[in-house]
């Protein structure tokens, strides 16, 4: 769904930024702005502002900054739709679904309609499972056996499901709604149609999503009774696959603790939340999936799973690390924390103390390691067959990783290991690659997420071989139209023909002869320098749409706060990476009709040469790496500028006397100023 650019500029007219902000931090007034406890990053001292004439909060010490959407999502994890609707719904705005038929708006409010009850269900079933754990002894005893104290059950809102059969059908008079069958928390026979509740003689876990909605329950059971946990099915409001149980309890411990920390079950989360580790959440009784290594890197930048050091703890963490695999980007950090398979969280930290818990943690198994040491399982790496071994399990992991240095690093490590050459053993993968997709029954879908689709396509045509003629890409960012080595000349030959002659056509019948295909598309003329650094960061970021993935939230605030018409593009543009992943120009073009800012786009885009124009002169098409080099340091250069503005503004509040921190403000600005800008002098020297 792609929401005009007017409708935001109007809905973030009518919200006040510190209201918003308000609902989530302390603020107090301070001169022109509000002043609290930065949300992002642990502090004693207030260095948050919000602004209510700007519309903008920033934090003067860890640099977060942005408007109401970008506080959103960098807070709450929501995606930009997300935060865009939440605005909406609170000031009575209706988010335009131009794209939608009346049936598809229909089905949509009813299916919004249906989620609204279920969660009022559920919600009302966990305020009565609270109500029943303050009149039963046995289960407060149970909790303070296990080491909780009230207040930690209150902040997860812990409760107690009775023993009998229909204990519900006190709290809902109309016991055979089917909304309660539908929230999972009744159970209806199918063959005599009888009923009977789900949870019972069970310590009830609320799960909640990211806004508090409680969506569905996790009940322990008290004493020997099976199964140990019991979850809600799945439901309209409830995906195992996608929640993530305690995220939203610790979601501001996860910015001042900068890490968190999945475990296997609730009472981890709860039990390590009382003993100071606040940033833990768990998995619902299922493997670790993408979706949910997305959702915890909307809220940190540096994951540590937590597992038990026994087969089912290894064989966990092997799902782990292929749903982590392609959203280790070279900004981020995974480890994998195996602990004695005696202890799980919470008896270790009781044991051991917090202290020791947390060497652990600093300790753990970084990604690359893990990838090596389950991609050598079983490989006797002394023989040439363990080595071939090794090369065949190491390959479809290394090909989930998004392209950058981590990924290259560890191909230079895994060639090591299996005795090749990096290049060879990179041609070798590319060939069997090709292999793969030329004789695979049905066509294969990435392994990779939408987002990062184009860094797929990307690593496939690298991969794909390192020929005198390079393939031509015409709309950088989109998959090929074709590929594959060349099956001519056999691995054995000594012959010295080139591997692929430029004028070859894709299965033609007459080979490397003189029939010529179609001229390919290419790249006109040398670049031309962009007007400004914005120009240039919006020219790179639009021909290499996957790279938005790549870049922090501050970047991401710092460029939509840009004035129009840069800002509103790159609003624009995180809005269709959110919902269509990564497009290329072609695409972007198309859907970018109609928006004000489409002529400078394209305006941009014409600049650097990427419209490819046929019989145009050729050029080299840009390098990906090159790409995100290029946009590391543009947008160091656009911080090193937004940074100066704000120096001085501080400096003239300072002078005027219209706030008394603006001095220190200023010095934990010009400190910031200064590092930026010895990074960009080195960077403009490599």
């Amino acid at each position: 769904m792609a929401i005009p650019q007017s409708f935001i500029q109007e809905l973030l007219s009518r919200v006040d930024v510190v209201d918003i902000v308000g609902k989530y931090v302390q603020l107090k007034k301070g001169g022109a702005n509000f002043m609290g406890l930065c949300p992002f990053h642990g502090e004693k001292s207030p260095s948050f502002s919000v602004s209510p004439t700007k519309q903008f909060f920033h934090c003067f010490g860890c640099g977060k900054n942005g408007n109401a959407i970008g506080f959103l999502m960098e807070h709450a994890g929501m995606t930009f739709i997300e935060a865009v609707k939440d605005l909406a719904q609170q000031t009575g705005m209706v988010v335009p679904e131009e794209q939608q038929s009346p049936e598809d708006r229909a089905r949509a409010a009813a299916q919004k309609a249906k989620q609204d009850s279920l969660s009022d269900v559920l919600e009302k079933a966990g305020q009565a499972y609270r109500e029943q754990l303050r009149i039963t002894p046995r289960a407060v005893e149970y909790l303070k056996g296990r080491g909780l104290s009230g207040q930690i059950a209150k902040r997860f809102g812990l409760g107690y499901a009775p023993e009998g059969w229909r204990s519900l059908a006190s709290i809902f008079p109309k016991y055979d709604d089917p909304l309660l069958a539908e929230s999972g928390l009744v159970i209806v026979n199918e063959e005599d149609d009888k009923r009977y509740d789900r949870f019972r003689d069970r310590i009830m876990f609320p799960i909640r999503n990211i806004k508090g909605e409680c969506i569905g329950f996790g009940g322990r059971v008290i004493g020997s009774g099976t199964p140990k946990y019991l979850n809600s099915p799945e439901t309209p409001v409830f995906h195992k696959g996608r929640e993530l149980y305690g995220l939203y309890e610790a979601r501001e411990a996860l910015h001042s603790a900068g890490y968190v920390l999945v475990t296997e079950g609730y009472m981890d989360v709860v039990a390590l939340a009382q003993l100071g580790f606040a940033n833990a959440v768990a998995r619902l009784g299922t493997a670790c999936t993408p979706e949910h290594v997305q959702k915890l890197f909307r809220f940190t930048d540096s994951v540590v799973f937590s597992f038990d050091g026994d087969g089912a703890g290894r064989r966990a963490a092997r799902k782990a690390l292929d749903g982590a695999l392609p959203y280790a980007t070279d900004v981020r950090s995974i480890k994998f924390l195996f602990l004695p398979a005696e202890h799980d969280p919470d008896s270790y930290v009781r044991e051991f103390g917090q202290d020791a818990f947390a060497e652990q943690i600093k300790q753990a198994m970084p990604l690359s390691r893990f990838l090596i040491e389950a991609a050598s399982a079983d490989c006797d790496l002394q023989t040439a067959e363990g080595r071939a071994r090794l090369s065949s399990q190491a390959r479809p992991l290394w090909q989930l990783l998004p392209e950058g240095a981590l990924k290259q690093q560890l191909l230079s490590e895994l060639a090591q290991l299996i005795q090749l050459e990096t290049a060879g053993l990179e041609k070798l993968w590319g060939q069997q690659a090709a292999s793969d997709q030329r004789y695979a029954p049905v066509a294969r879908h990435a392994a990779a997420p939408a987002p990062q689709s184009a860094n797929a396509a990307f690593s496939q045509a690298a991969s794909a071989g390192h020929d005198e003629y390079p393939q031509f890409e015409p709309h950088y960012g989109e998959p090929l139209a074709w590929s594959g080595g060349n099956n001519f000349v056999p691995s054995n030959s000594n012959s010295h023909w080139k591997s692929k002659n430029p004028n070859w056509t894709p299965g033609s019948k007459f080979g490397n002869g003189k029939f010529k295909r179609d001229v390919a598309p290419v790249y006109t003329g040398p670049r031309t320098v962009p007007a400004s650094r914005a120009d240039h960061a919006a020219r790179v970021l639009l021909g290499n749409m996957a790279l938005w993935e790549t870049i922090g939230g501050e970047d991401h605030a710092m460029l939509c706060a840009l004035p129009s018409p840069h800002g509103p593009l790159f609003a624009w543009l995180e809005s269709q990476f959110h919902e269509q992943g990564a497009l290329g120009w072609s695409a972007l073009r198309e859907h970018m009709l109609g928006q004000p800012f489409a002529e400078d786009a394209q305006r941009w885009v014409a600049q650097d040469k990427m419209n490819a124009v046929a019989g145009s002169e050729e050029a080299t098409p840009p390098d990906l790496q090159e790409a995100r080099q290029e946009l590391r340091r543009l947008l160091n250069m656009l911080m090193v500028d937004h940074l100066q503005q704000l120096k001085n503004e501080a400096l003239a509040q300072h002078e005027s006397g219209e706030d008394p921190e603006a001095l220190a403000r200023y010095s934990s600005l010009d400190k910031r100023w200064r590092e930026l800008k010895a990074a960009a002098a080195v960077a403009s020297l490599n």
